[in-house]
């Protein structure tokens, strides 16, 4: 047998494998989250990255300046970390602290005190899932991973043996505390984004910057 179908055969093989052991990680309405009891199924988003939501008729023009609260690592039962370790969940919610605070600098003041035209906006780290070693960015290349990961692309869904980043969003008003929205998501790089699939968190932080994208389109 030619050596080189015989590495592909071996090559597939193993990424079935790790395809079979990785079912992808769908969101829930973490209960420990204090918006849950207000989130329902979002019927109107067909994507499956915003699954729960609570909405409510809001004007964000007339809001100035926001206060991001530190984002706040879920520790209820129906976490969604695996096993990864607290030294990753940190990083993640540094990076996620960072990231969102840098978009809603480019609309709002960062302030750190409660009053007129200001937003309150709680992130909840809530679940992650790591890249897959070596096998992640293999399957940007293999055969068997293009094909998939070409239909993925296509759909806007997850990449082959690719992490993702899930959290939840409470928005308030800051001088009412109203509850004005709130929603859990899942984001994850595109399916070809092959600097996204190197390194065990690359994916996820994709994601967050997915997520902190798509709640400026929010507000804006």
């Amino acid at each position: 047998m030619d050596r080189s179908i015989a590495l592909r055969g071996l090559g597939m093989l193993l990424l079935g494998a790790a395809l079979a052991g990785c079912a992808s990680v769908a969101p829930v309405p973490y209960s420990e989250m204090a918006s849950s009891a207000y989130m329902a199924p979002d019927k109107s988003d067909a994507s499956g990255r915003v699954p729960y939501r609570y909405s409510t008729s809001v004007d964000w023009r007339g809001y100035r300046k926001v206060i991001l609260e530190p984002v706040v690592i879920y520790r209820g039962r129906d976490h969604q970390f695996g096993g990864m370790s607290d030294k990753d969940k940190a990083l993640l919610a540094a990076y996620m602290q960072s990231r969102f605070a840098e978009r809603l600098r480019s609309r709002f003041s960062l302030v750190r005190e409660r009053g007129p035209e200001t937003l309150r906006i709680r992130l909840t780290l809530t679940g992650a899932v790591t890249n897959t070693p070596v096998l992640g960015t293999l399957s940007r290349f293999d055969m068997a991973g293009a094909v998939y990961n070409g239909v993925q692309a296509a759909r806007g869904g997850e990449g082959m043996l690719t992490g993702s980043v899930i959290y939840g969003v409470e928005i308030f008003d800051a001088s009412t505390a109203r509850l004005l929205s709130a929603y859990v998501t899942k984001q994850y790089p595109g399916a070809y984004d092959i600097e996204a699939s190197v390194g065990a968190l690359a994916a996820a932080y994709a994601g967050v910057d997915k997520g902190a994208d798509a709640l400026m389109a929010q507000l804006n």
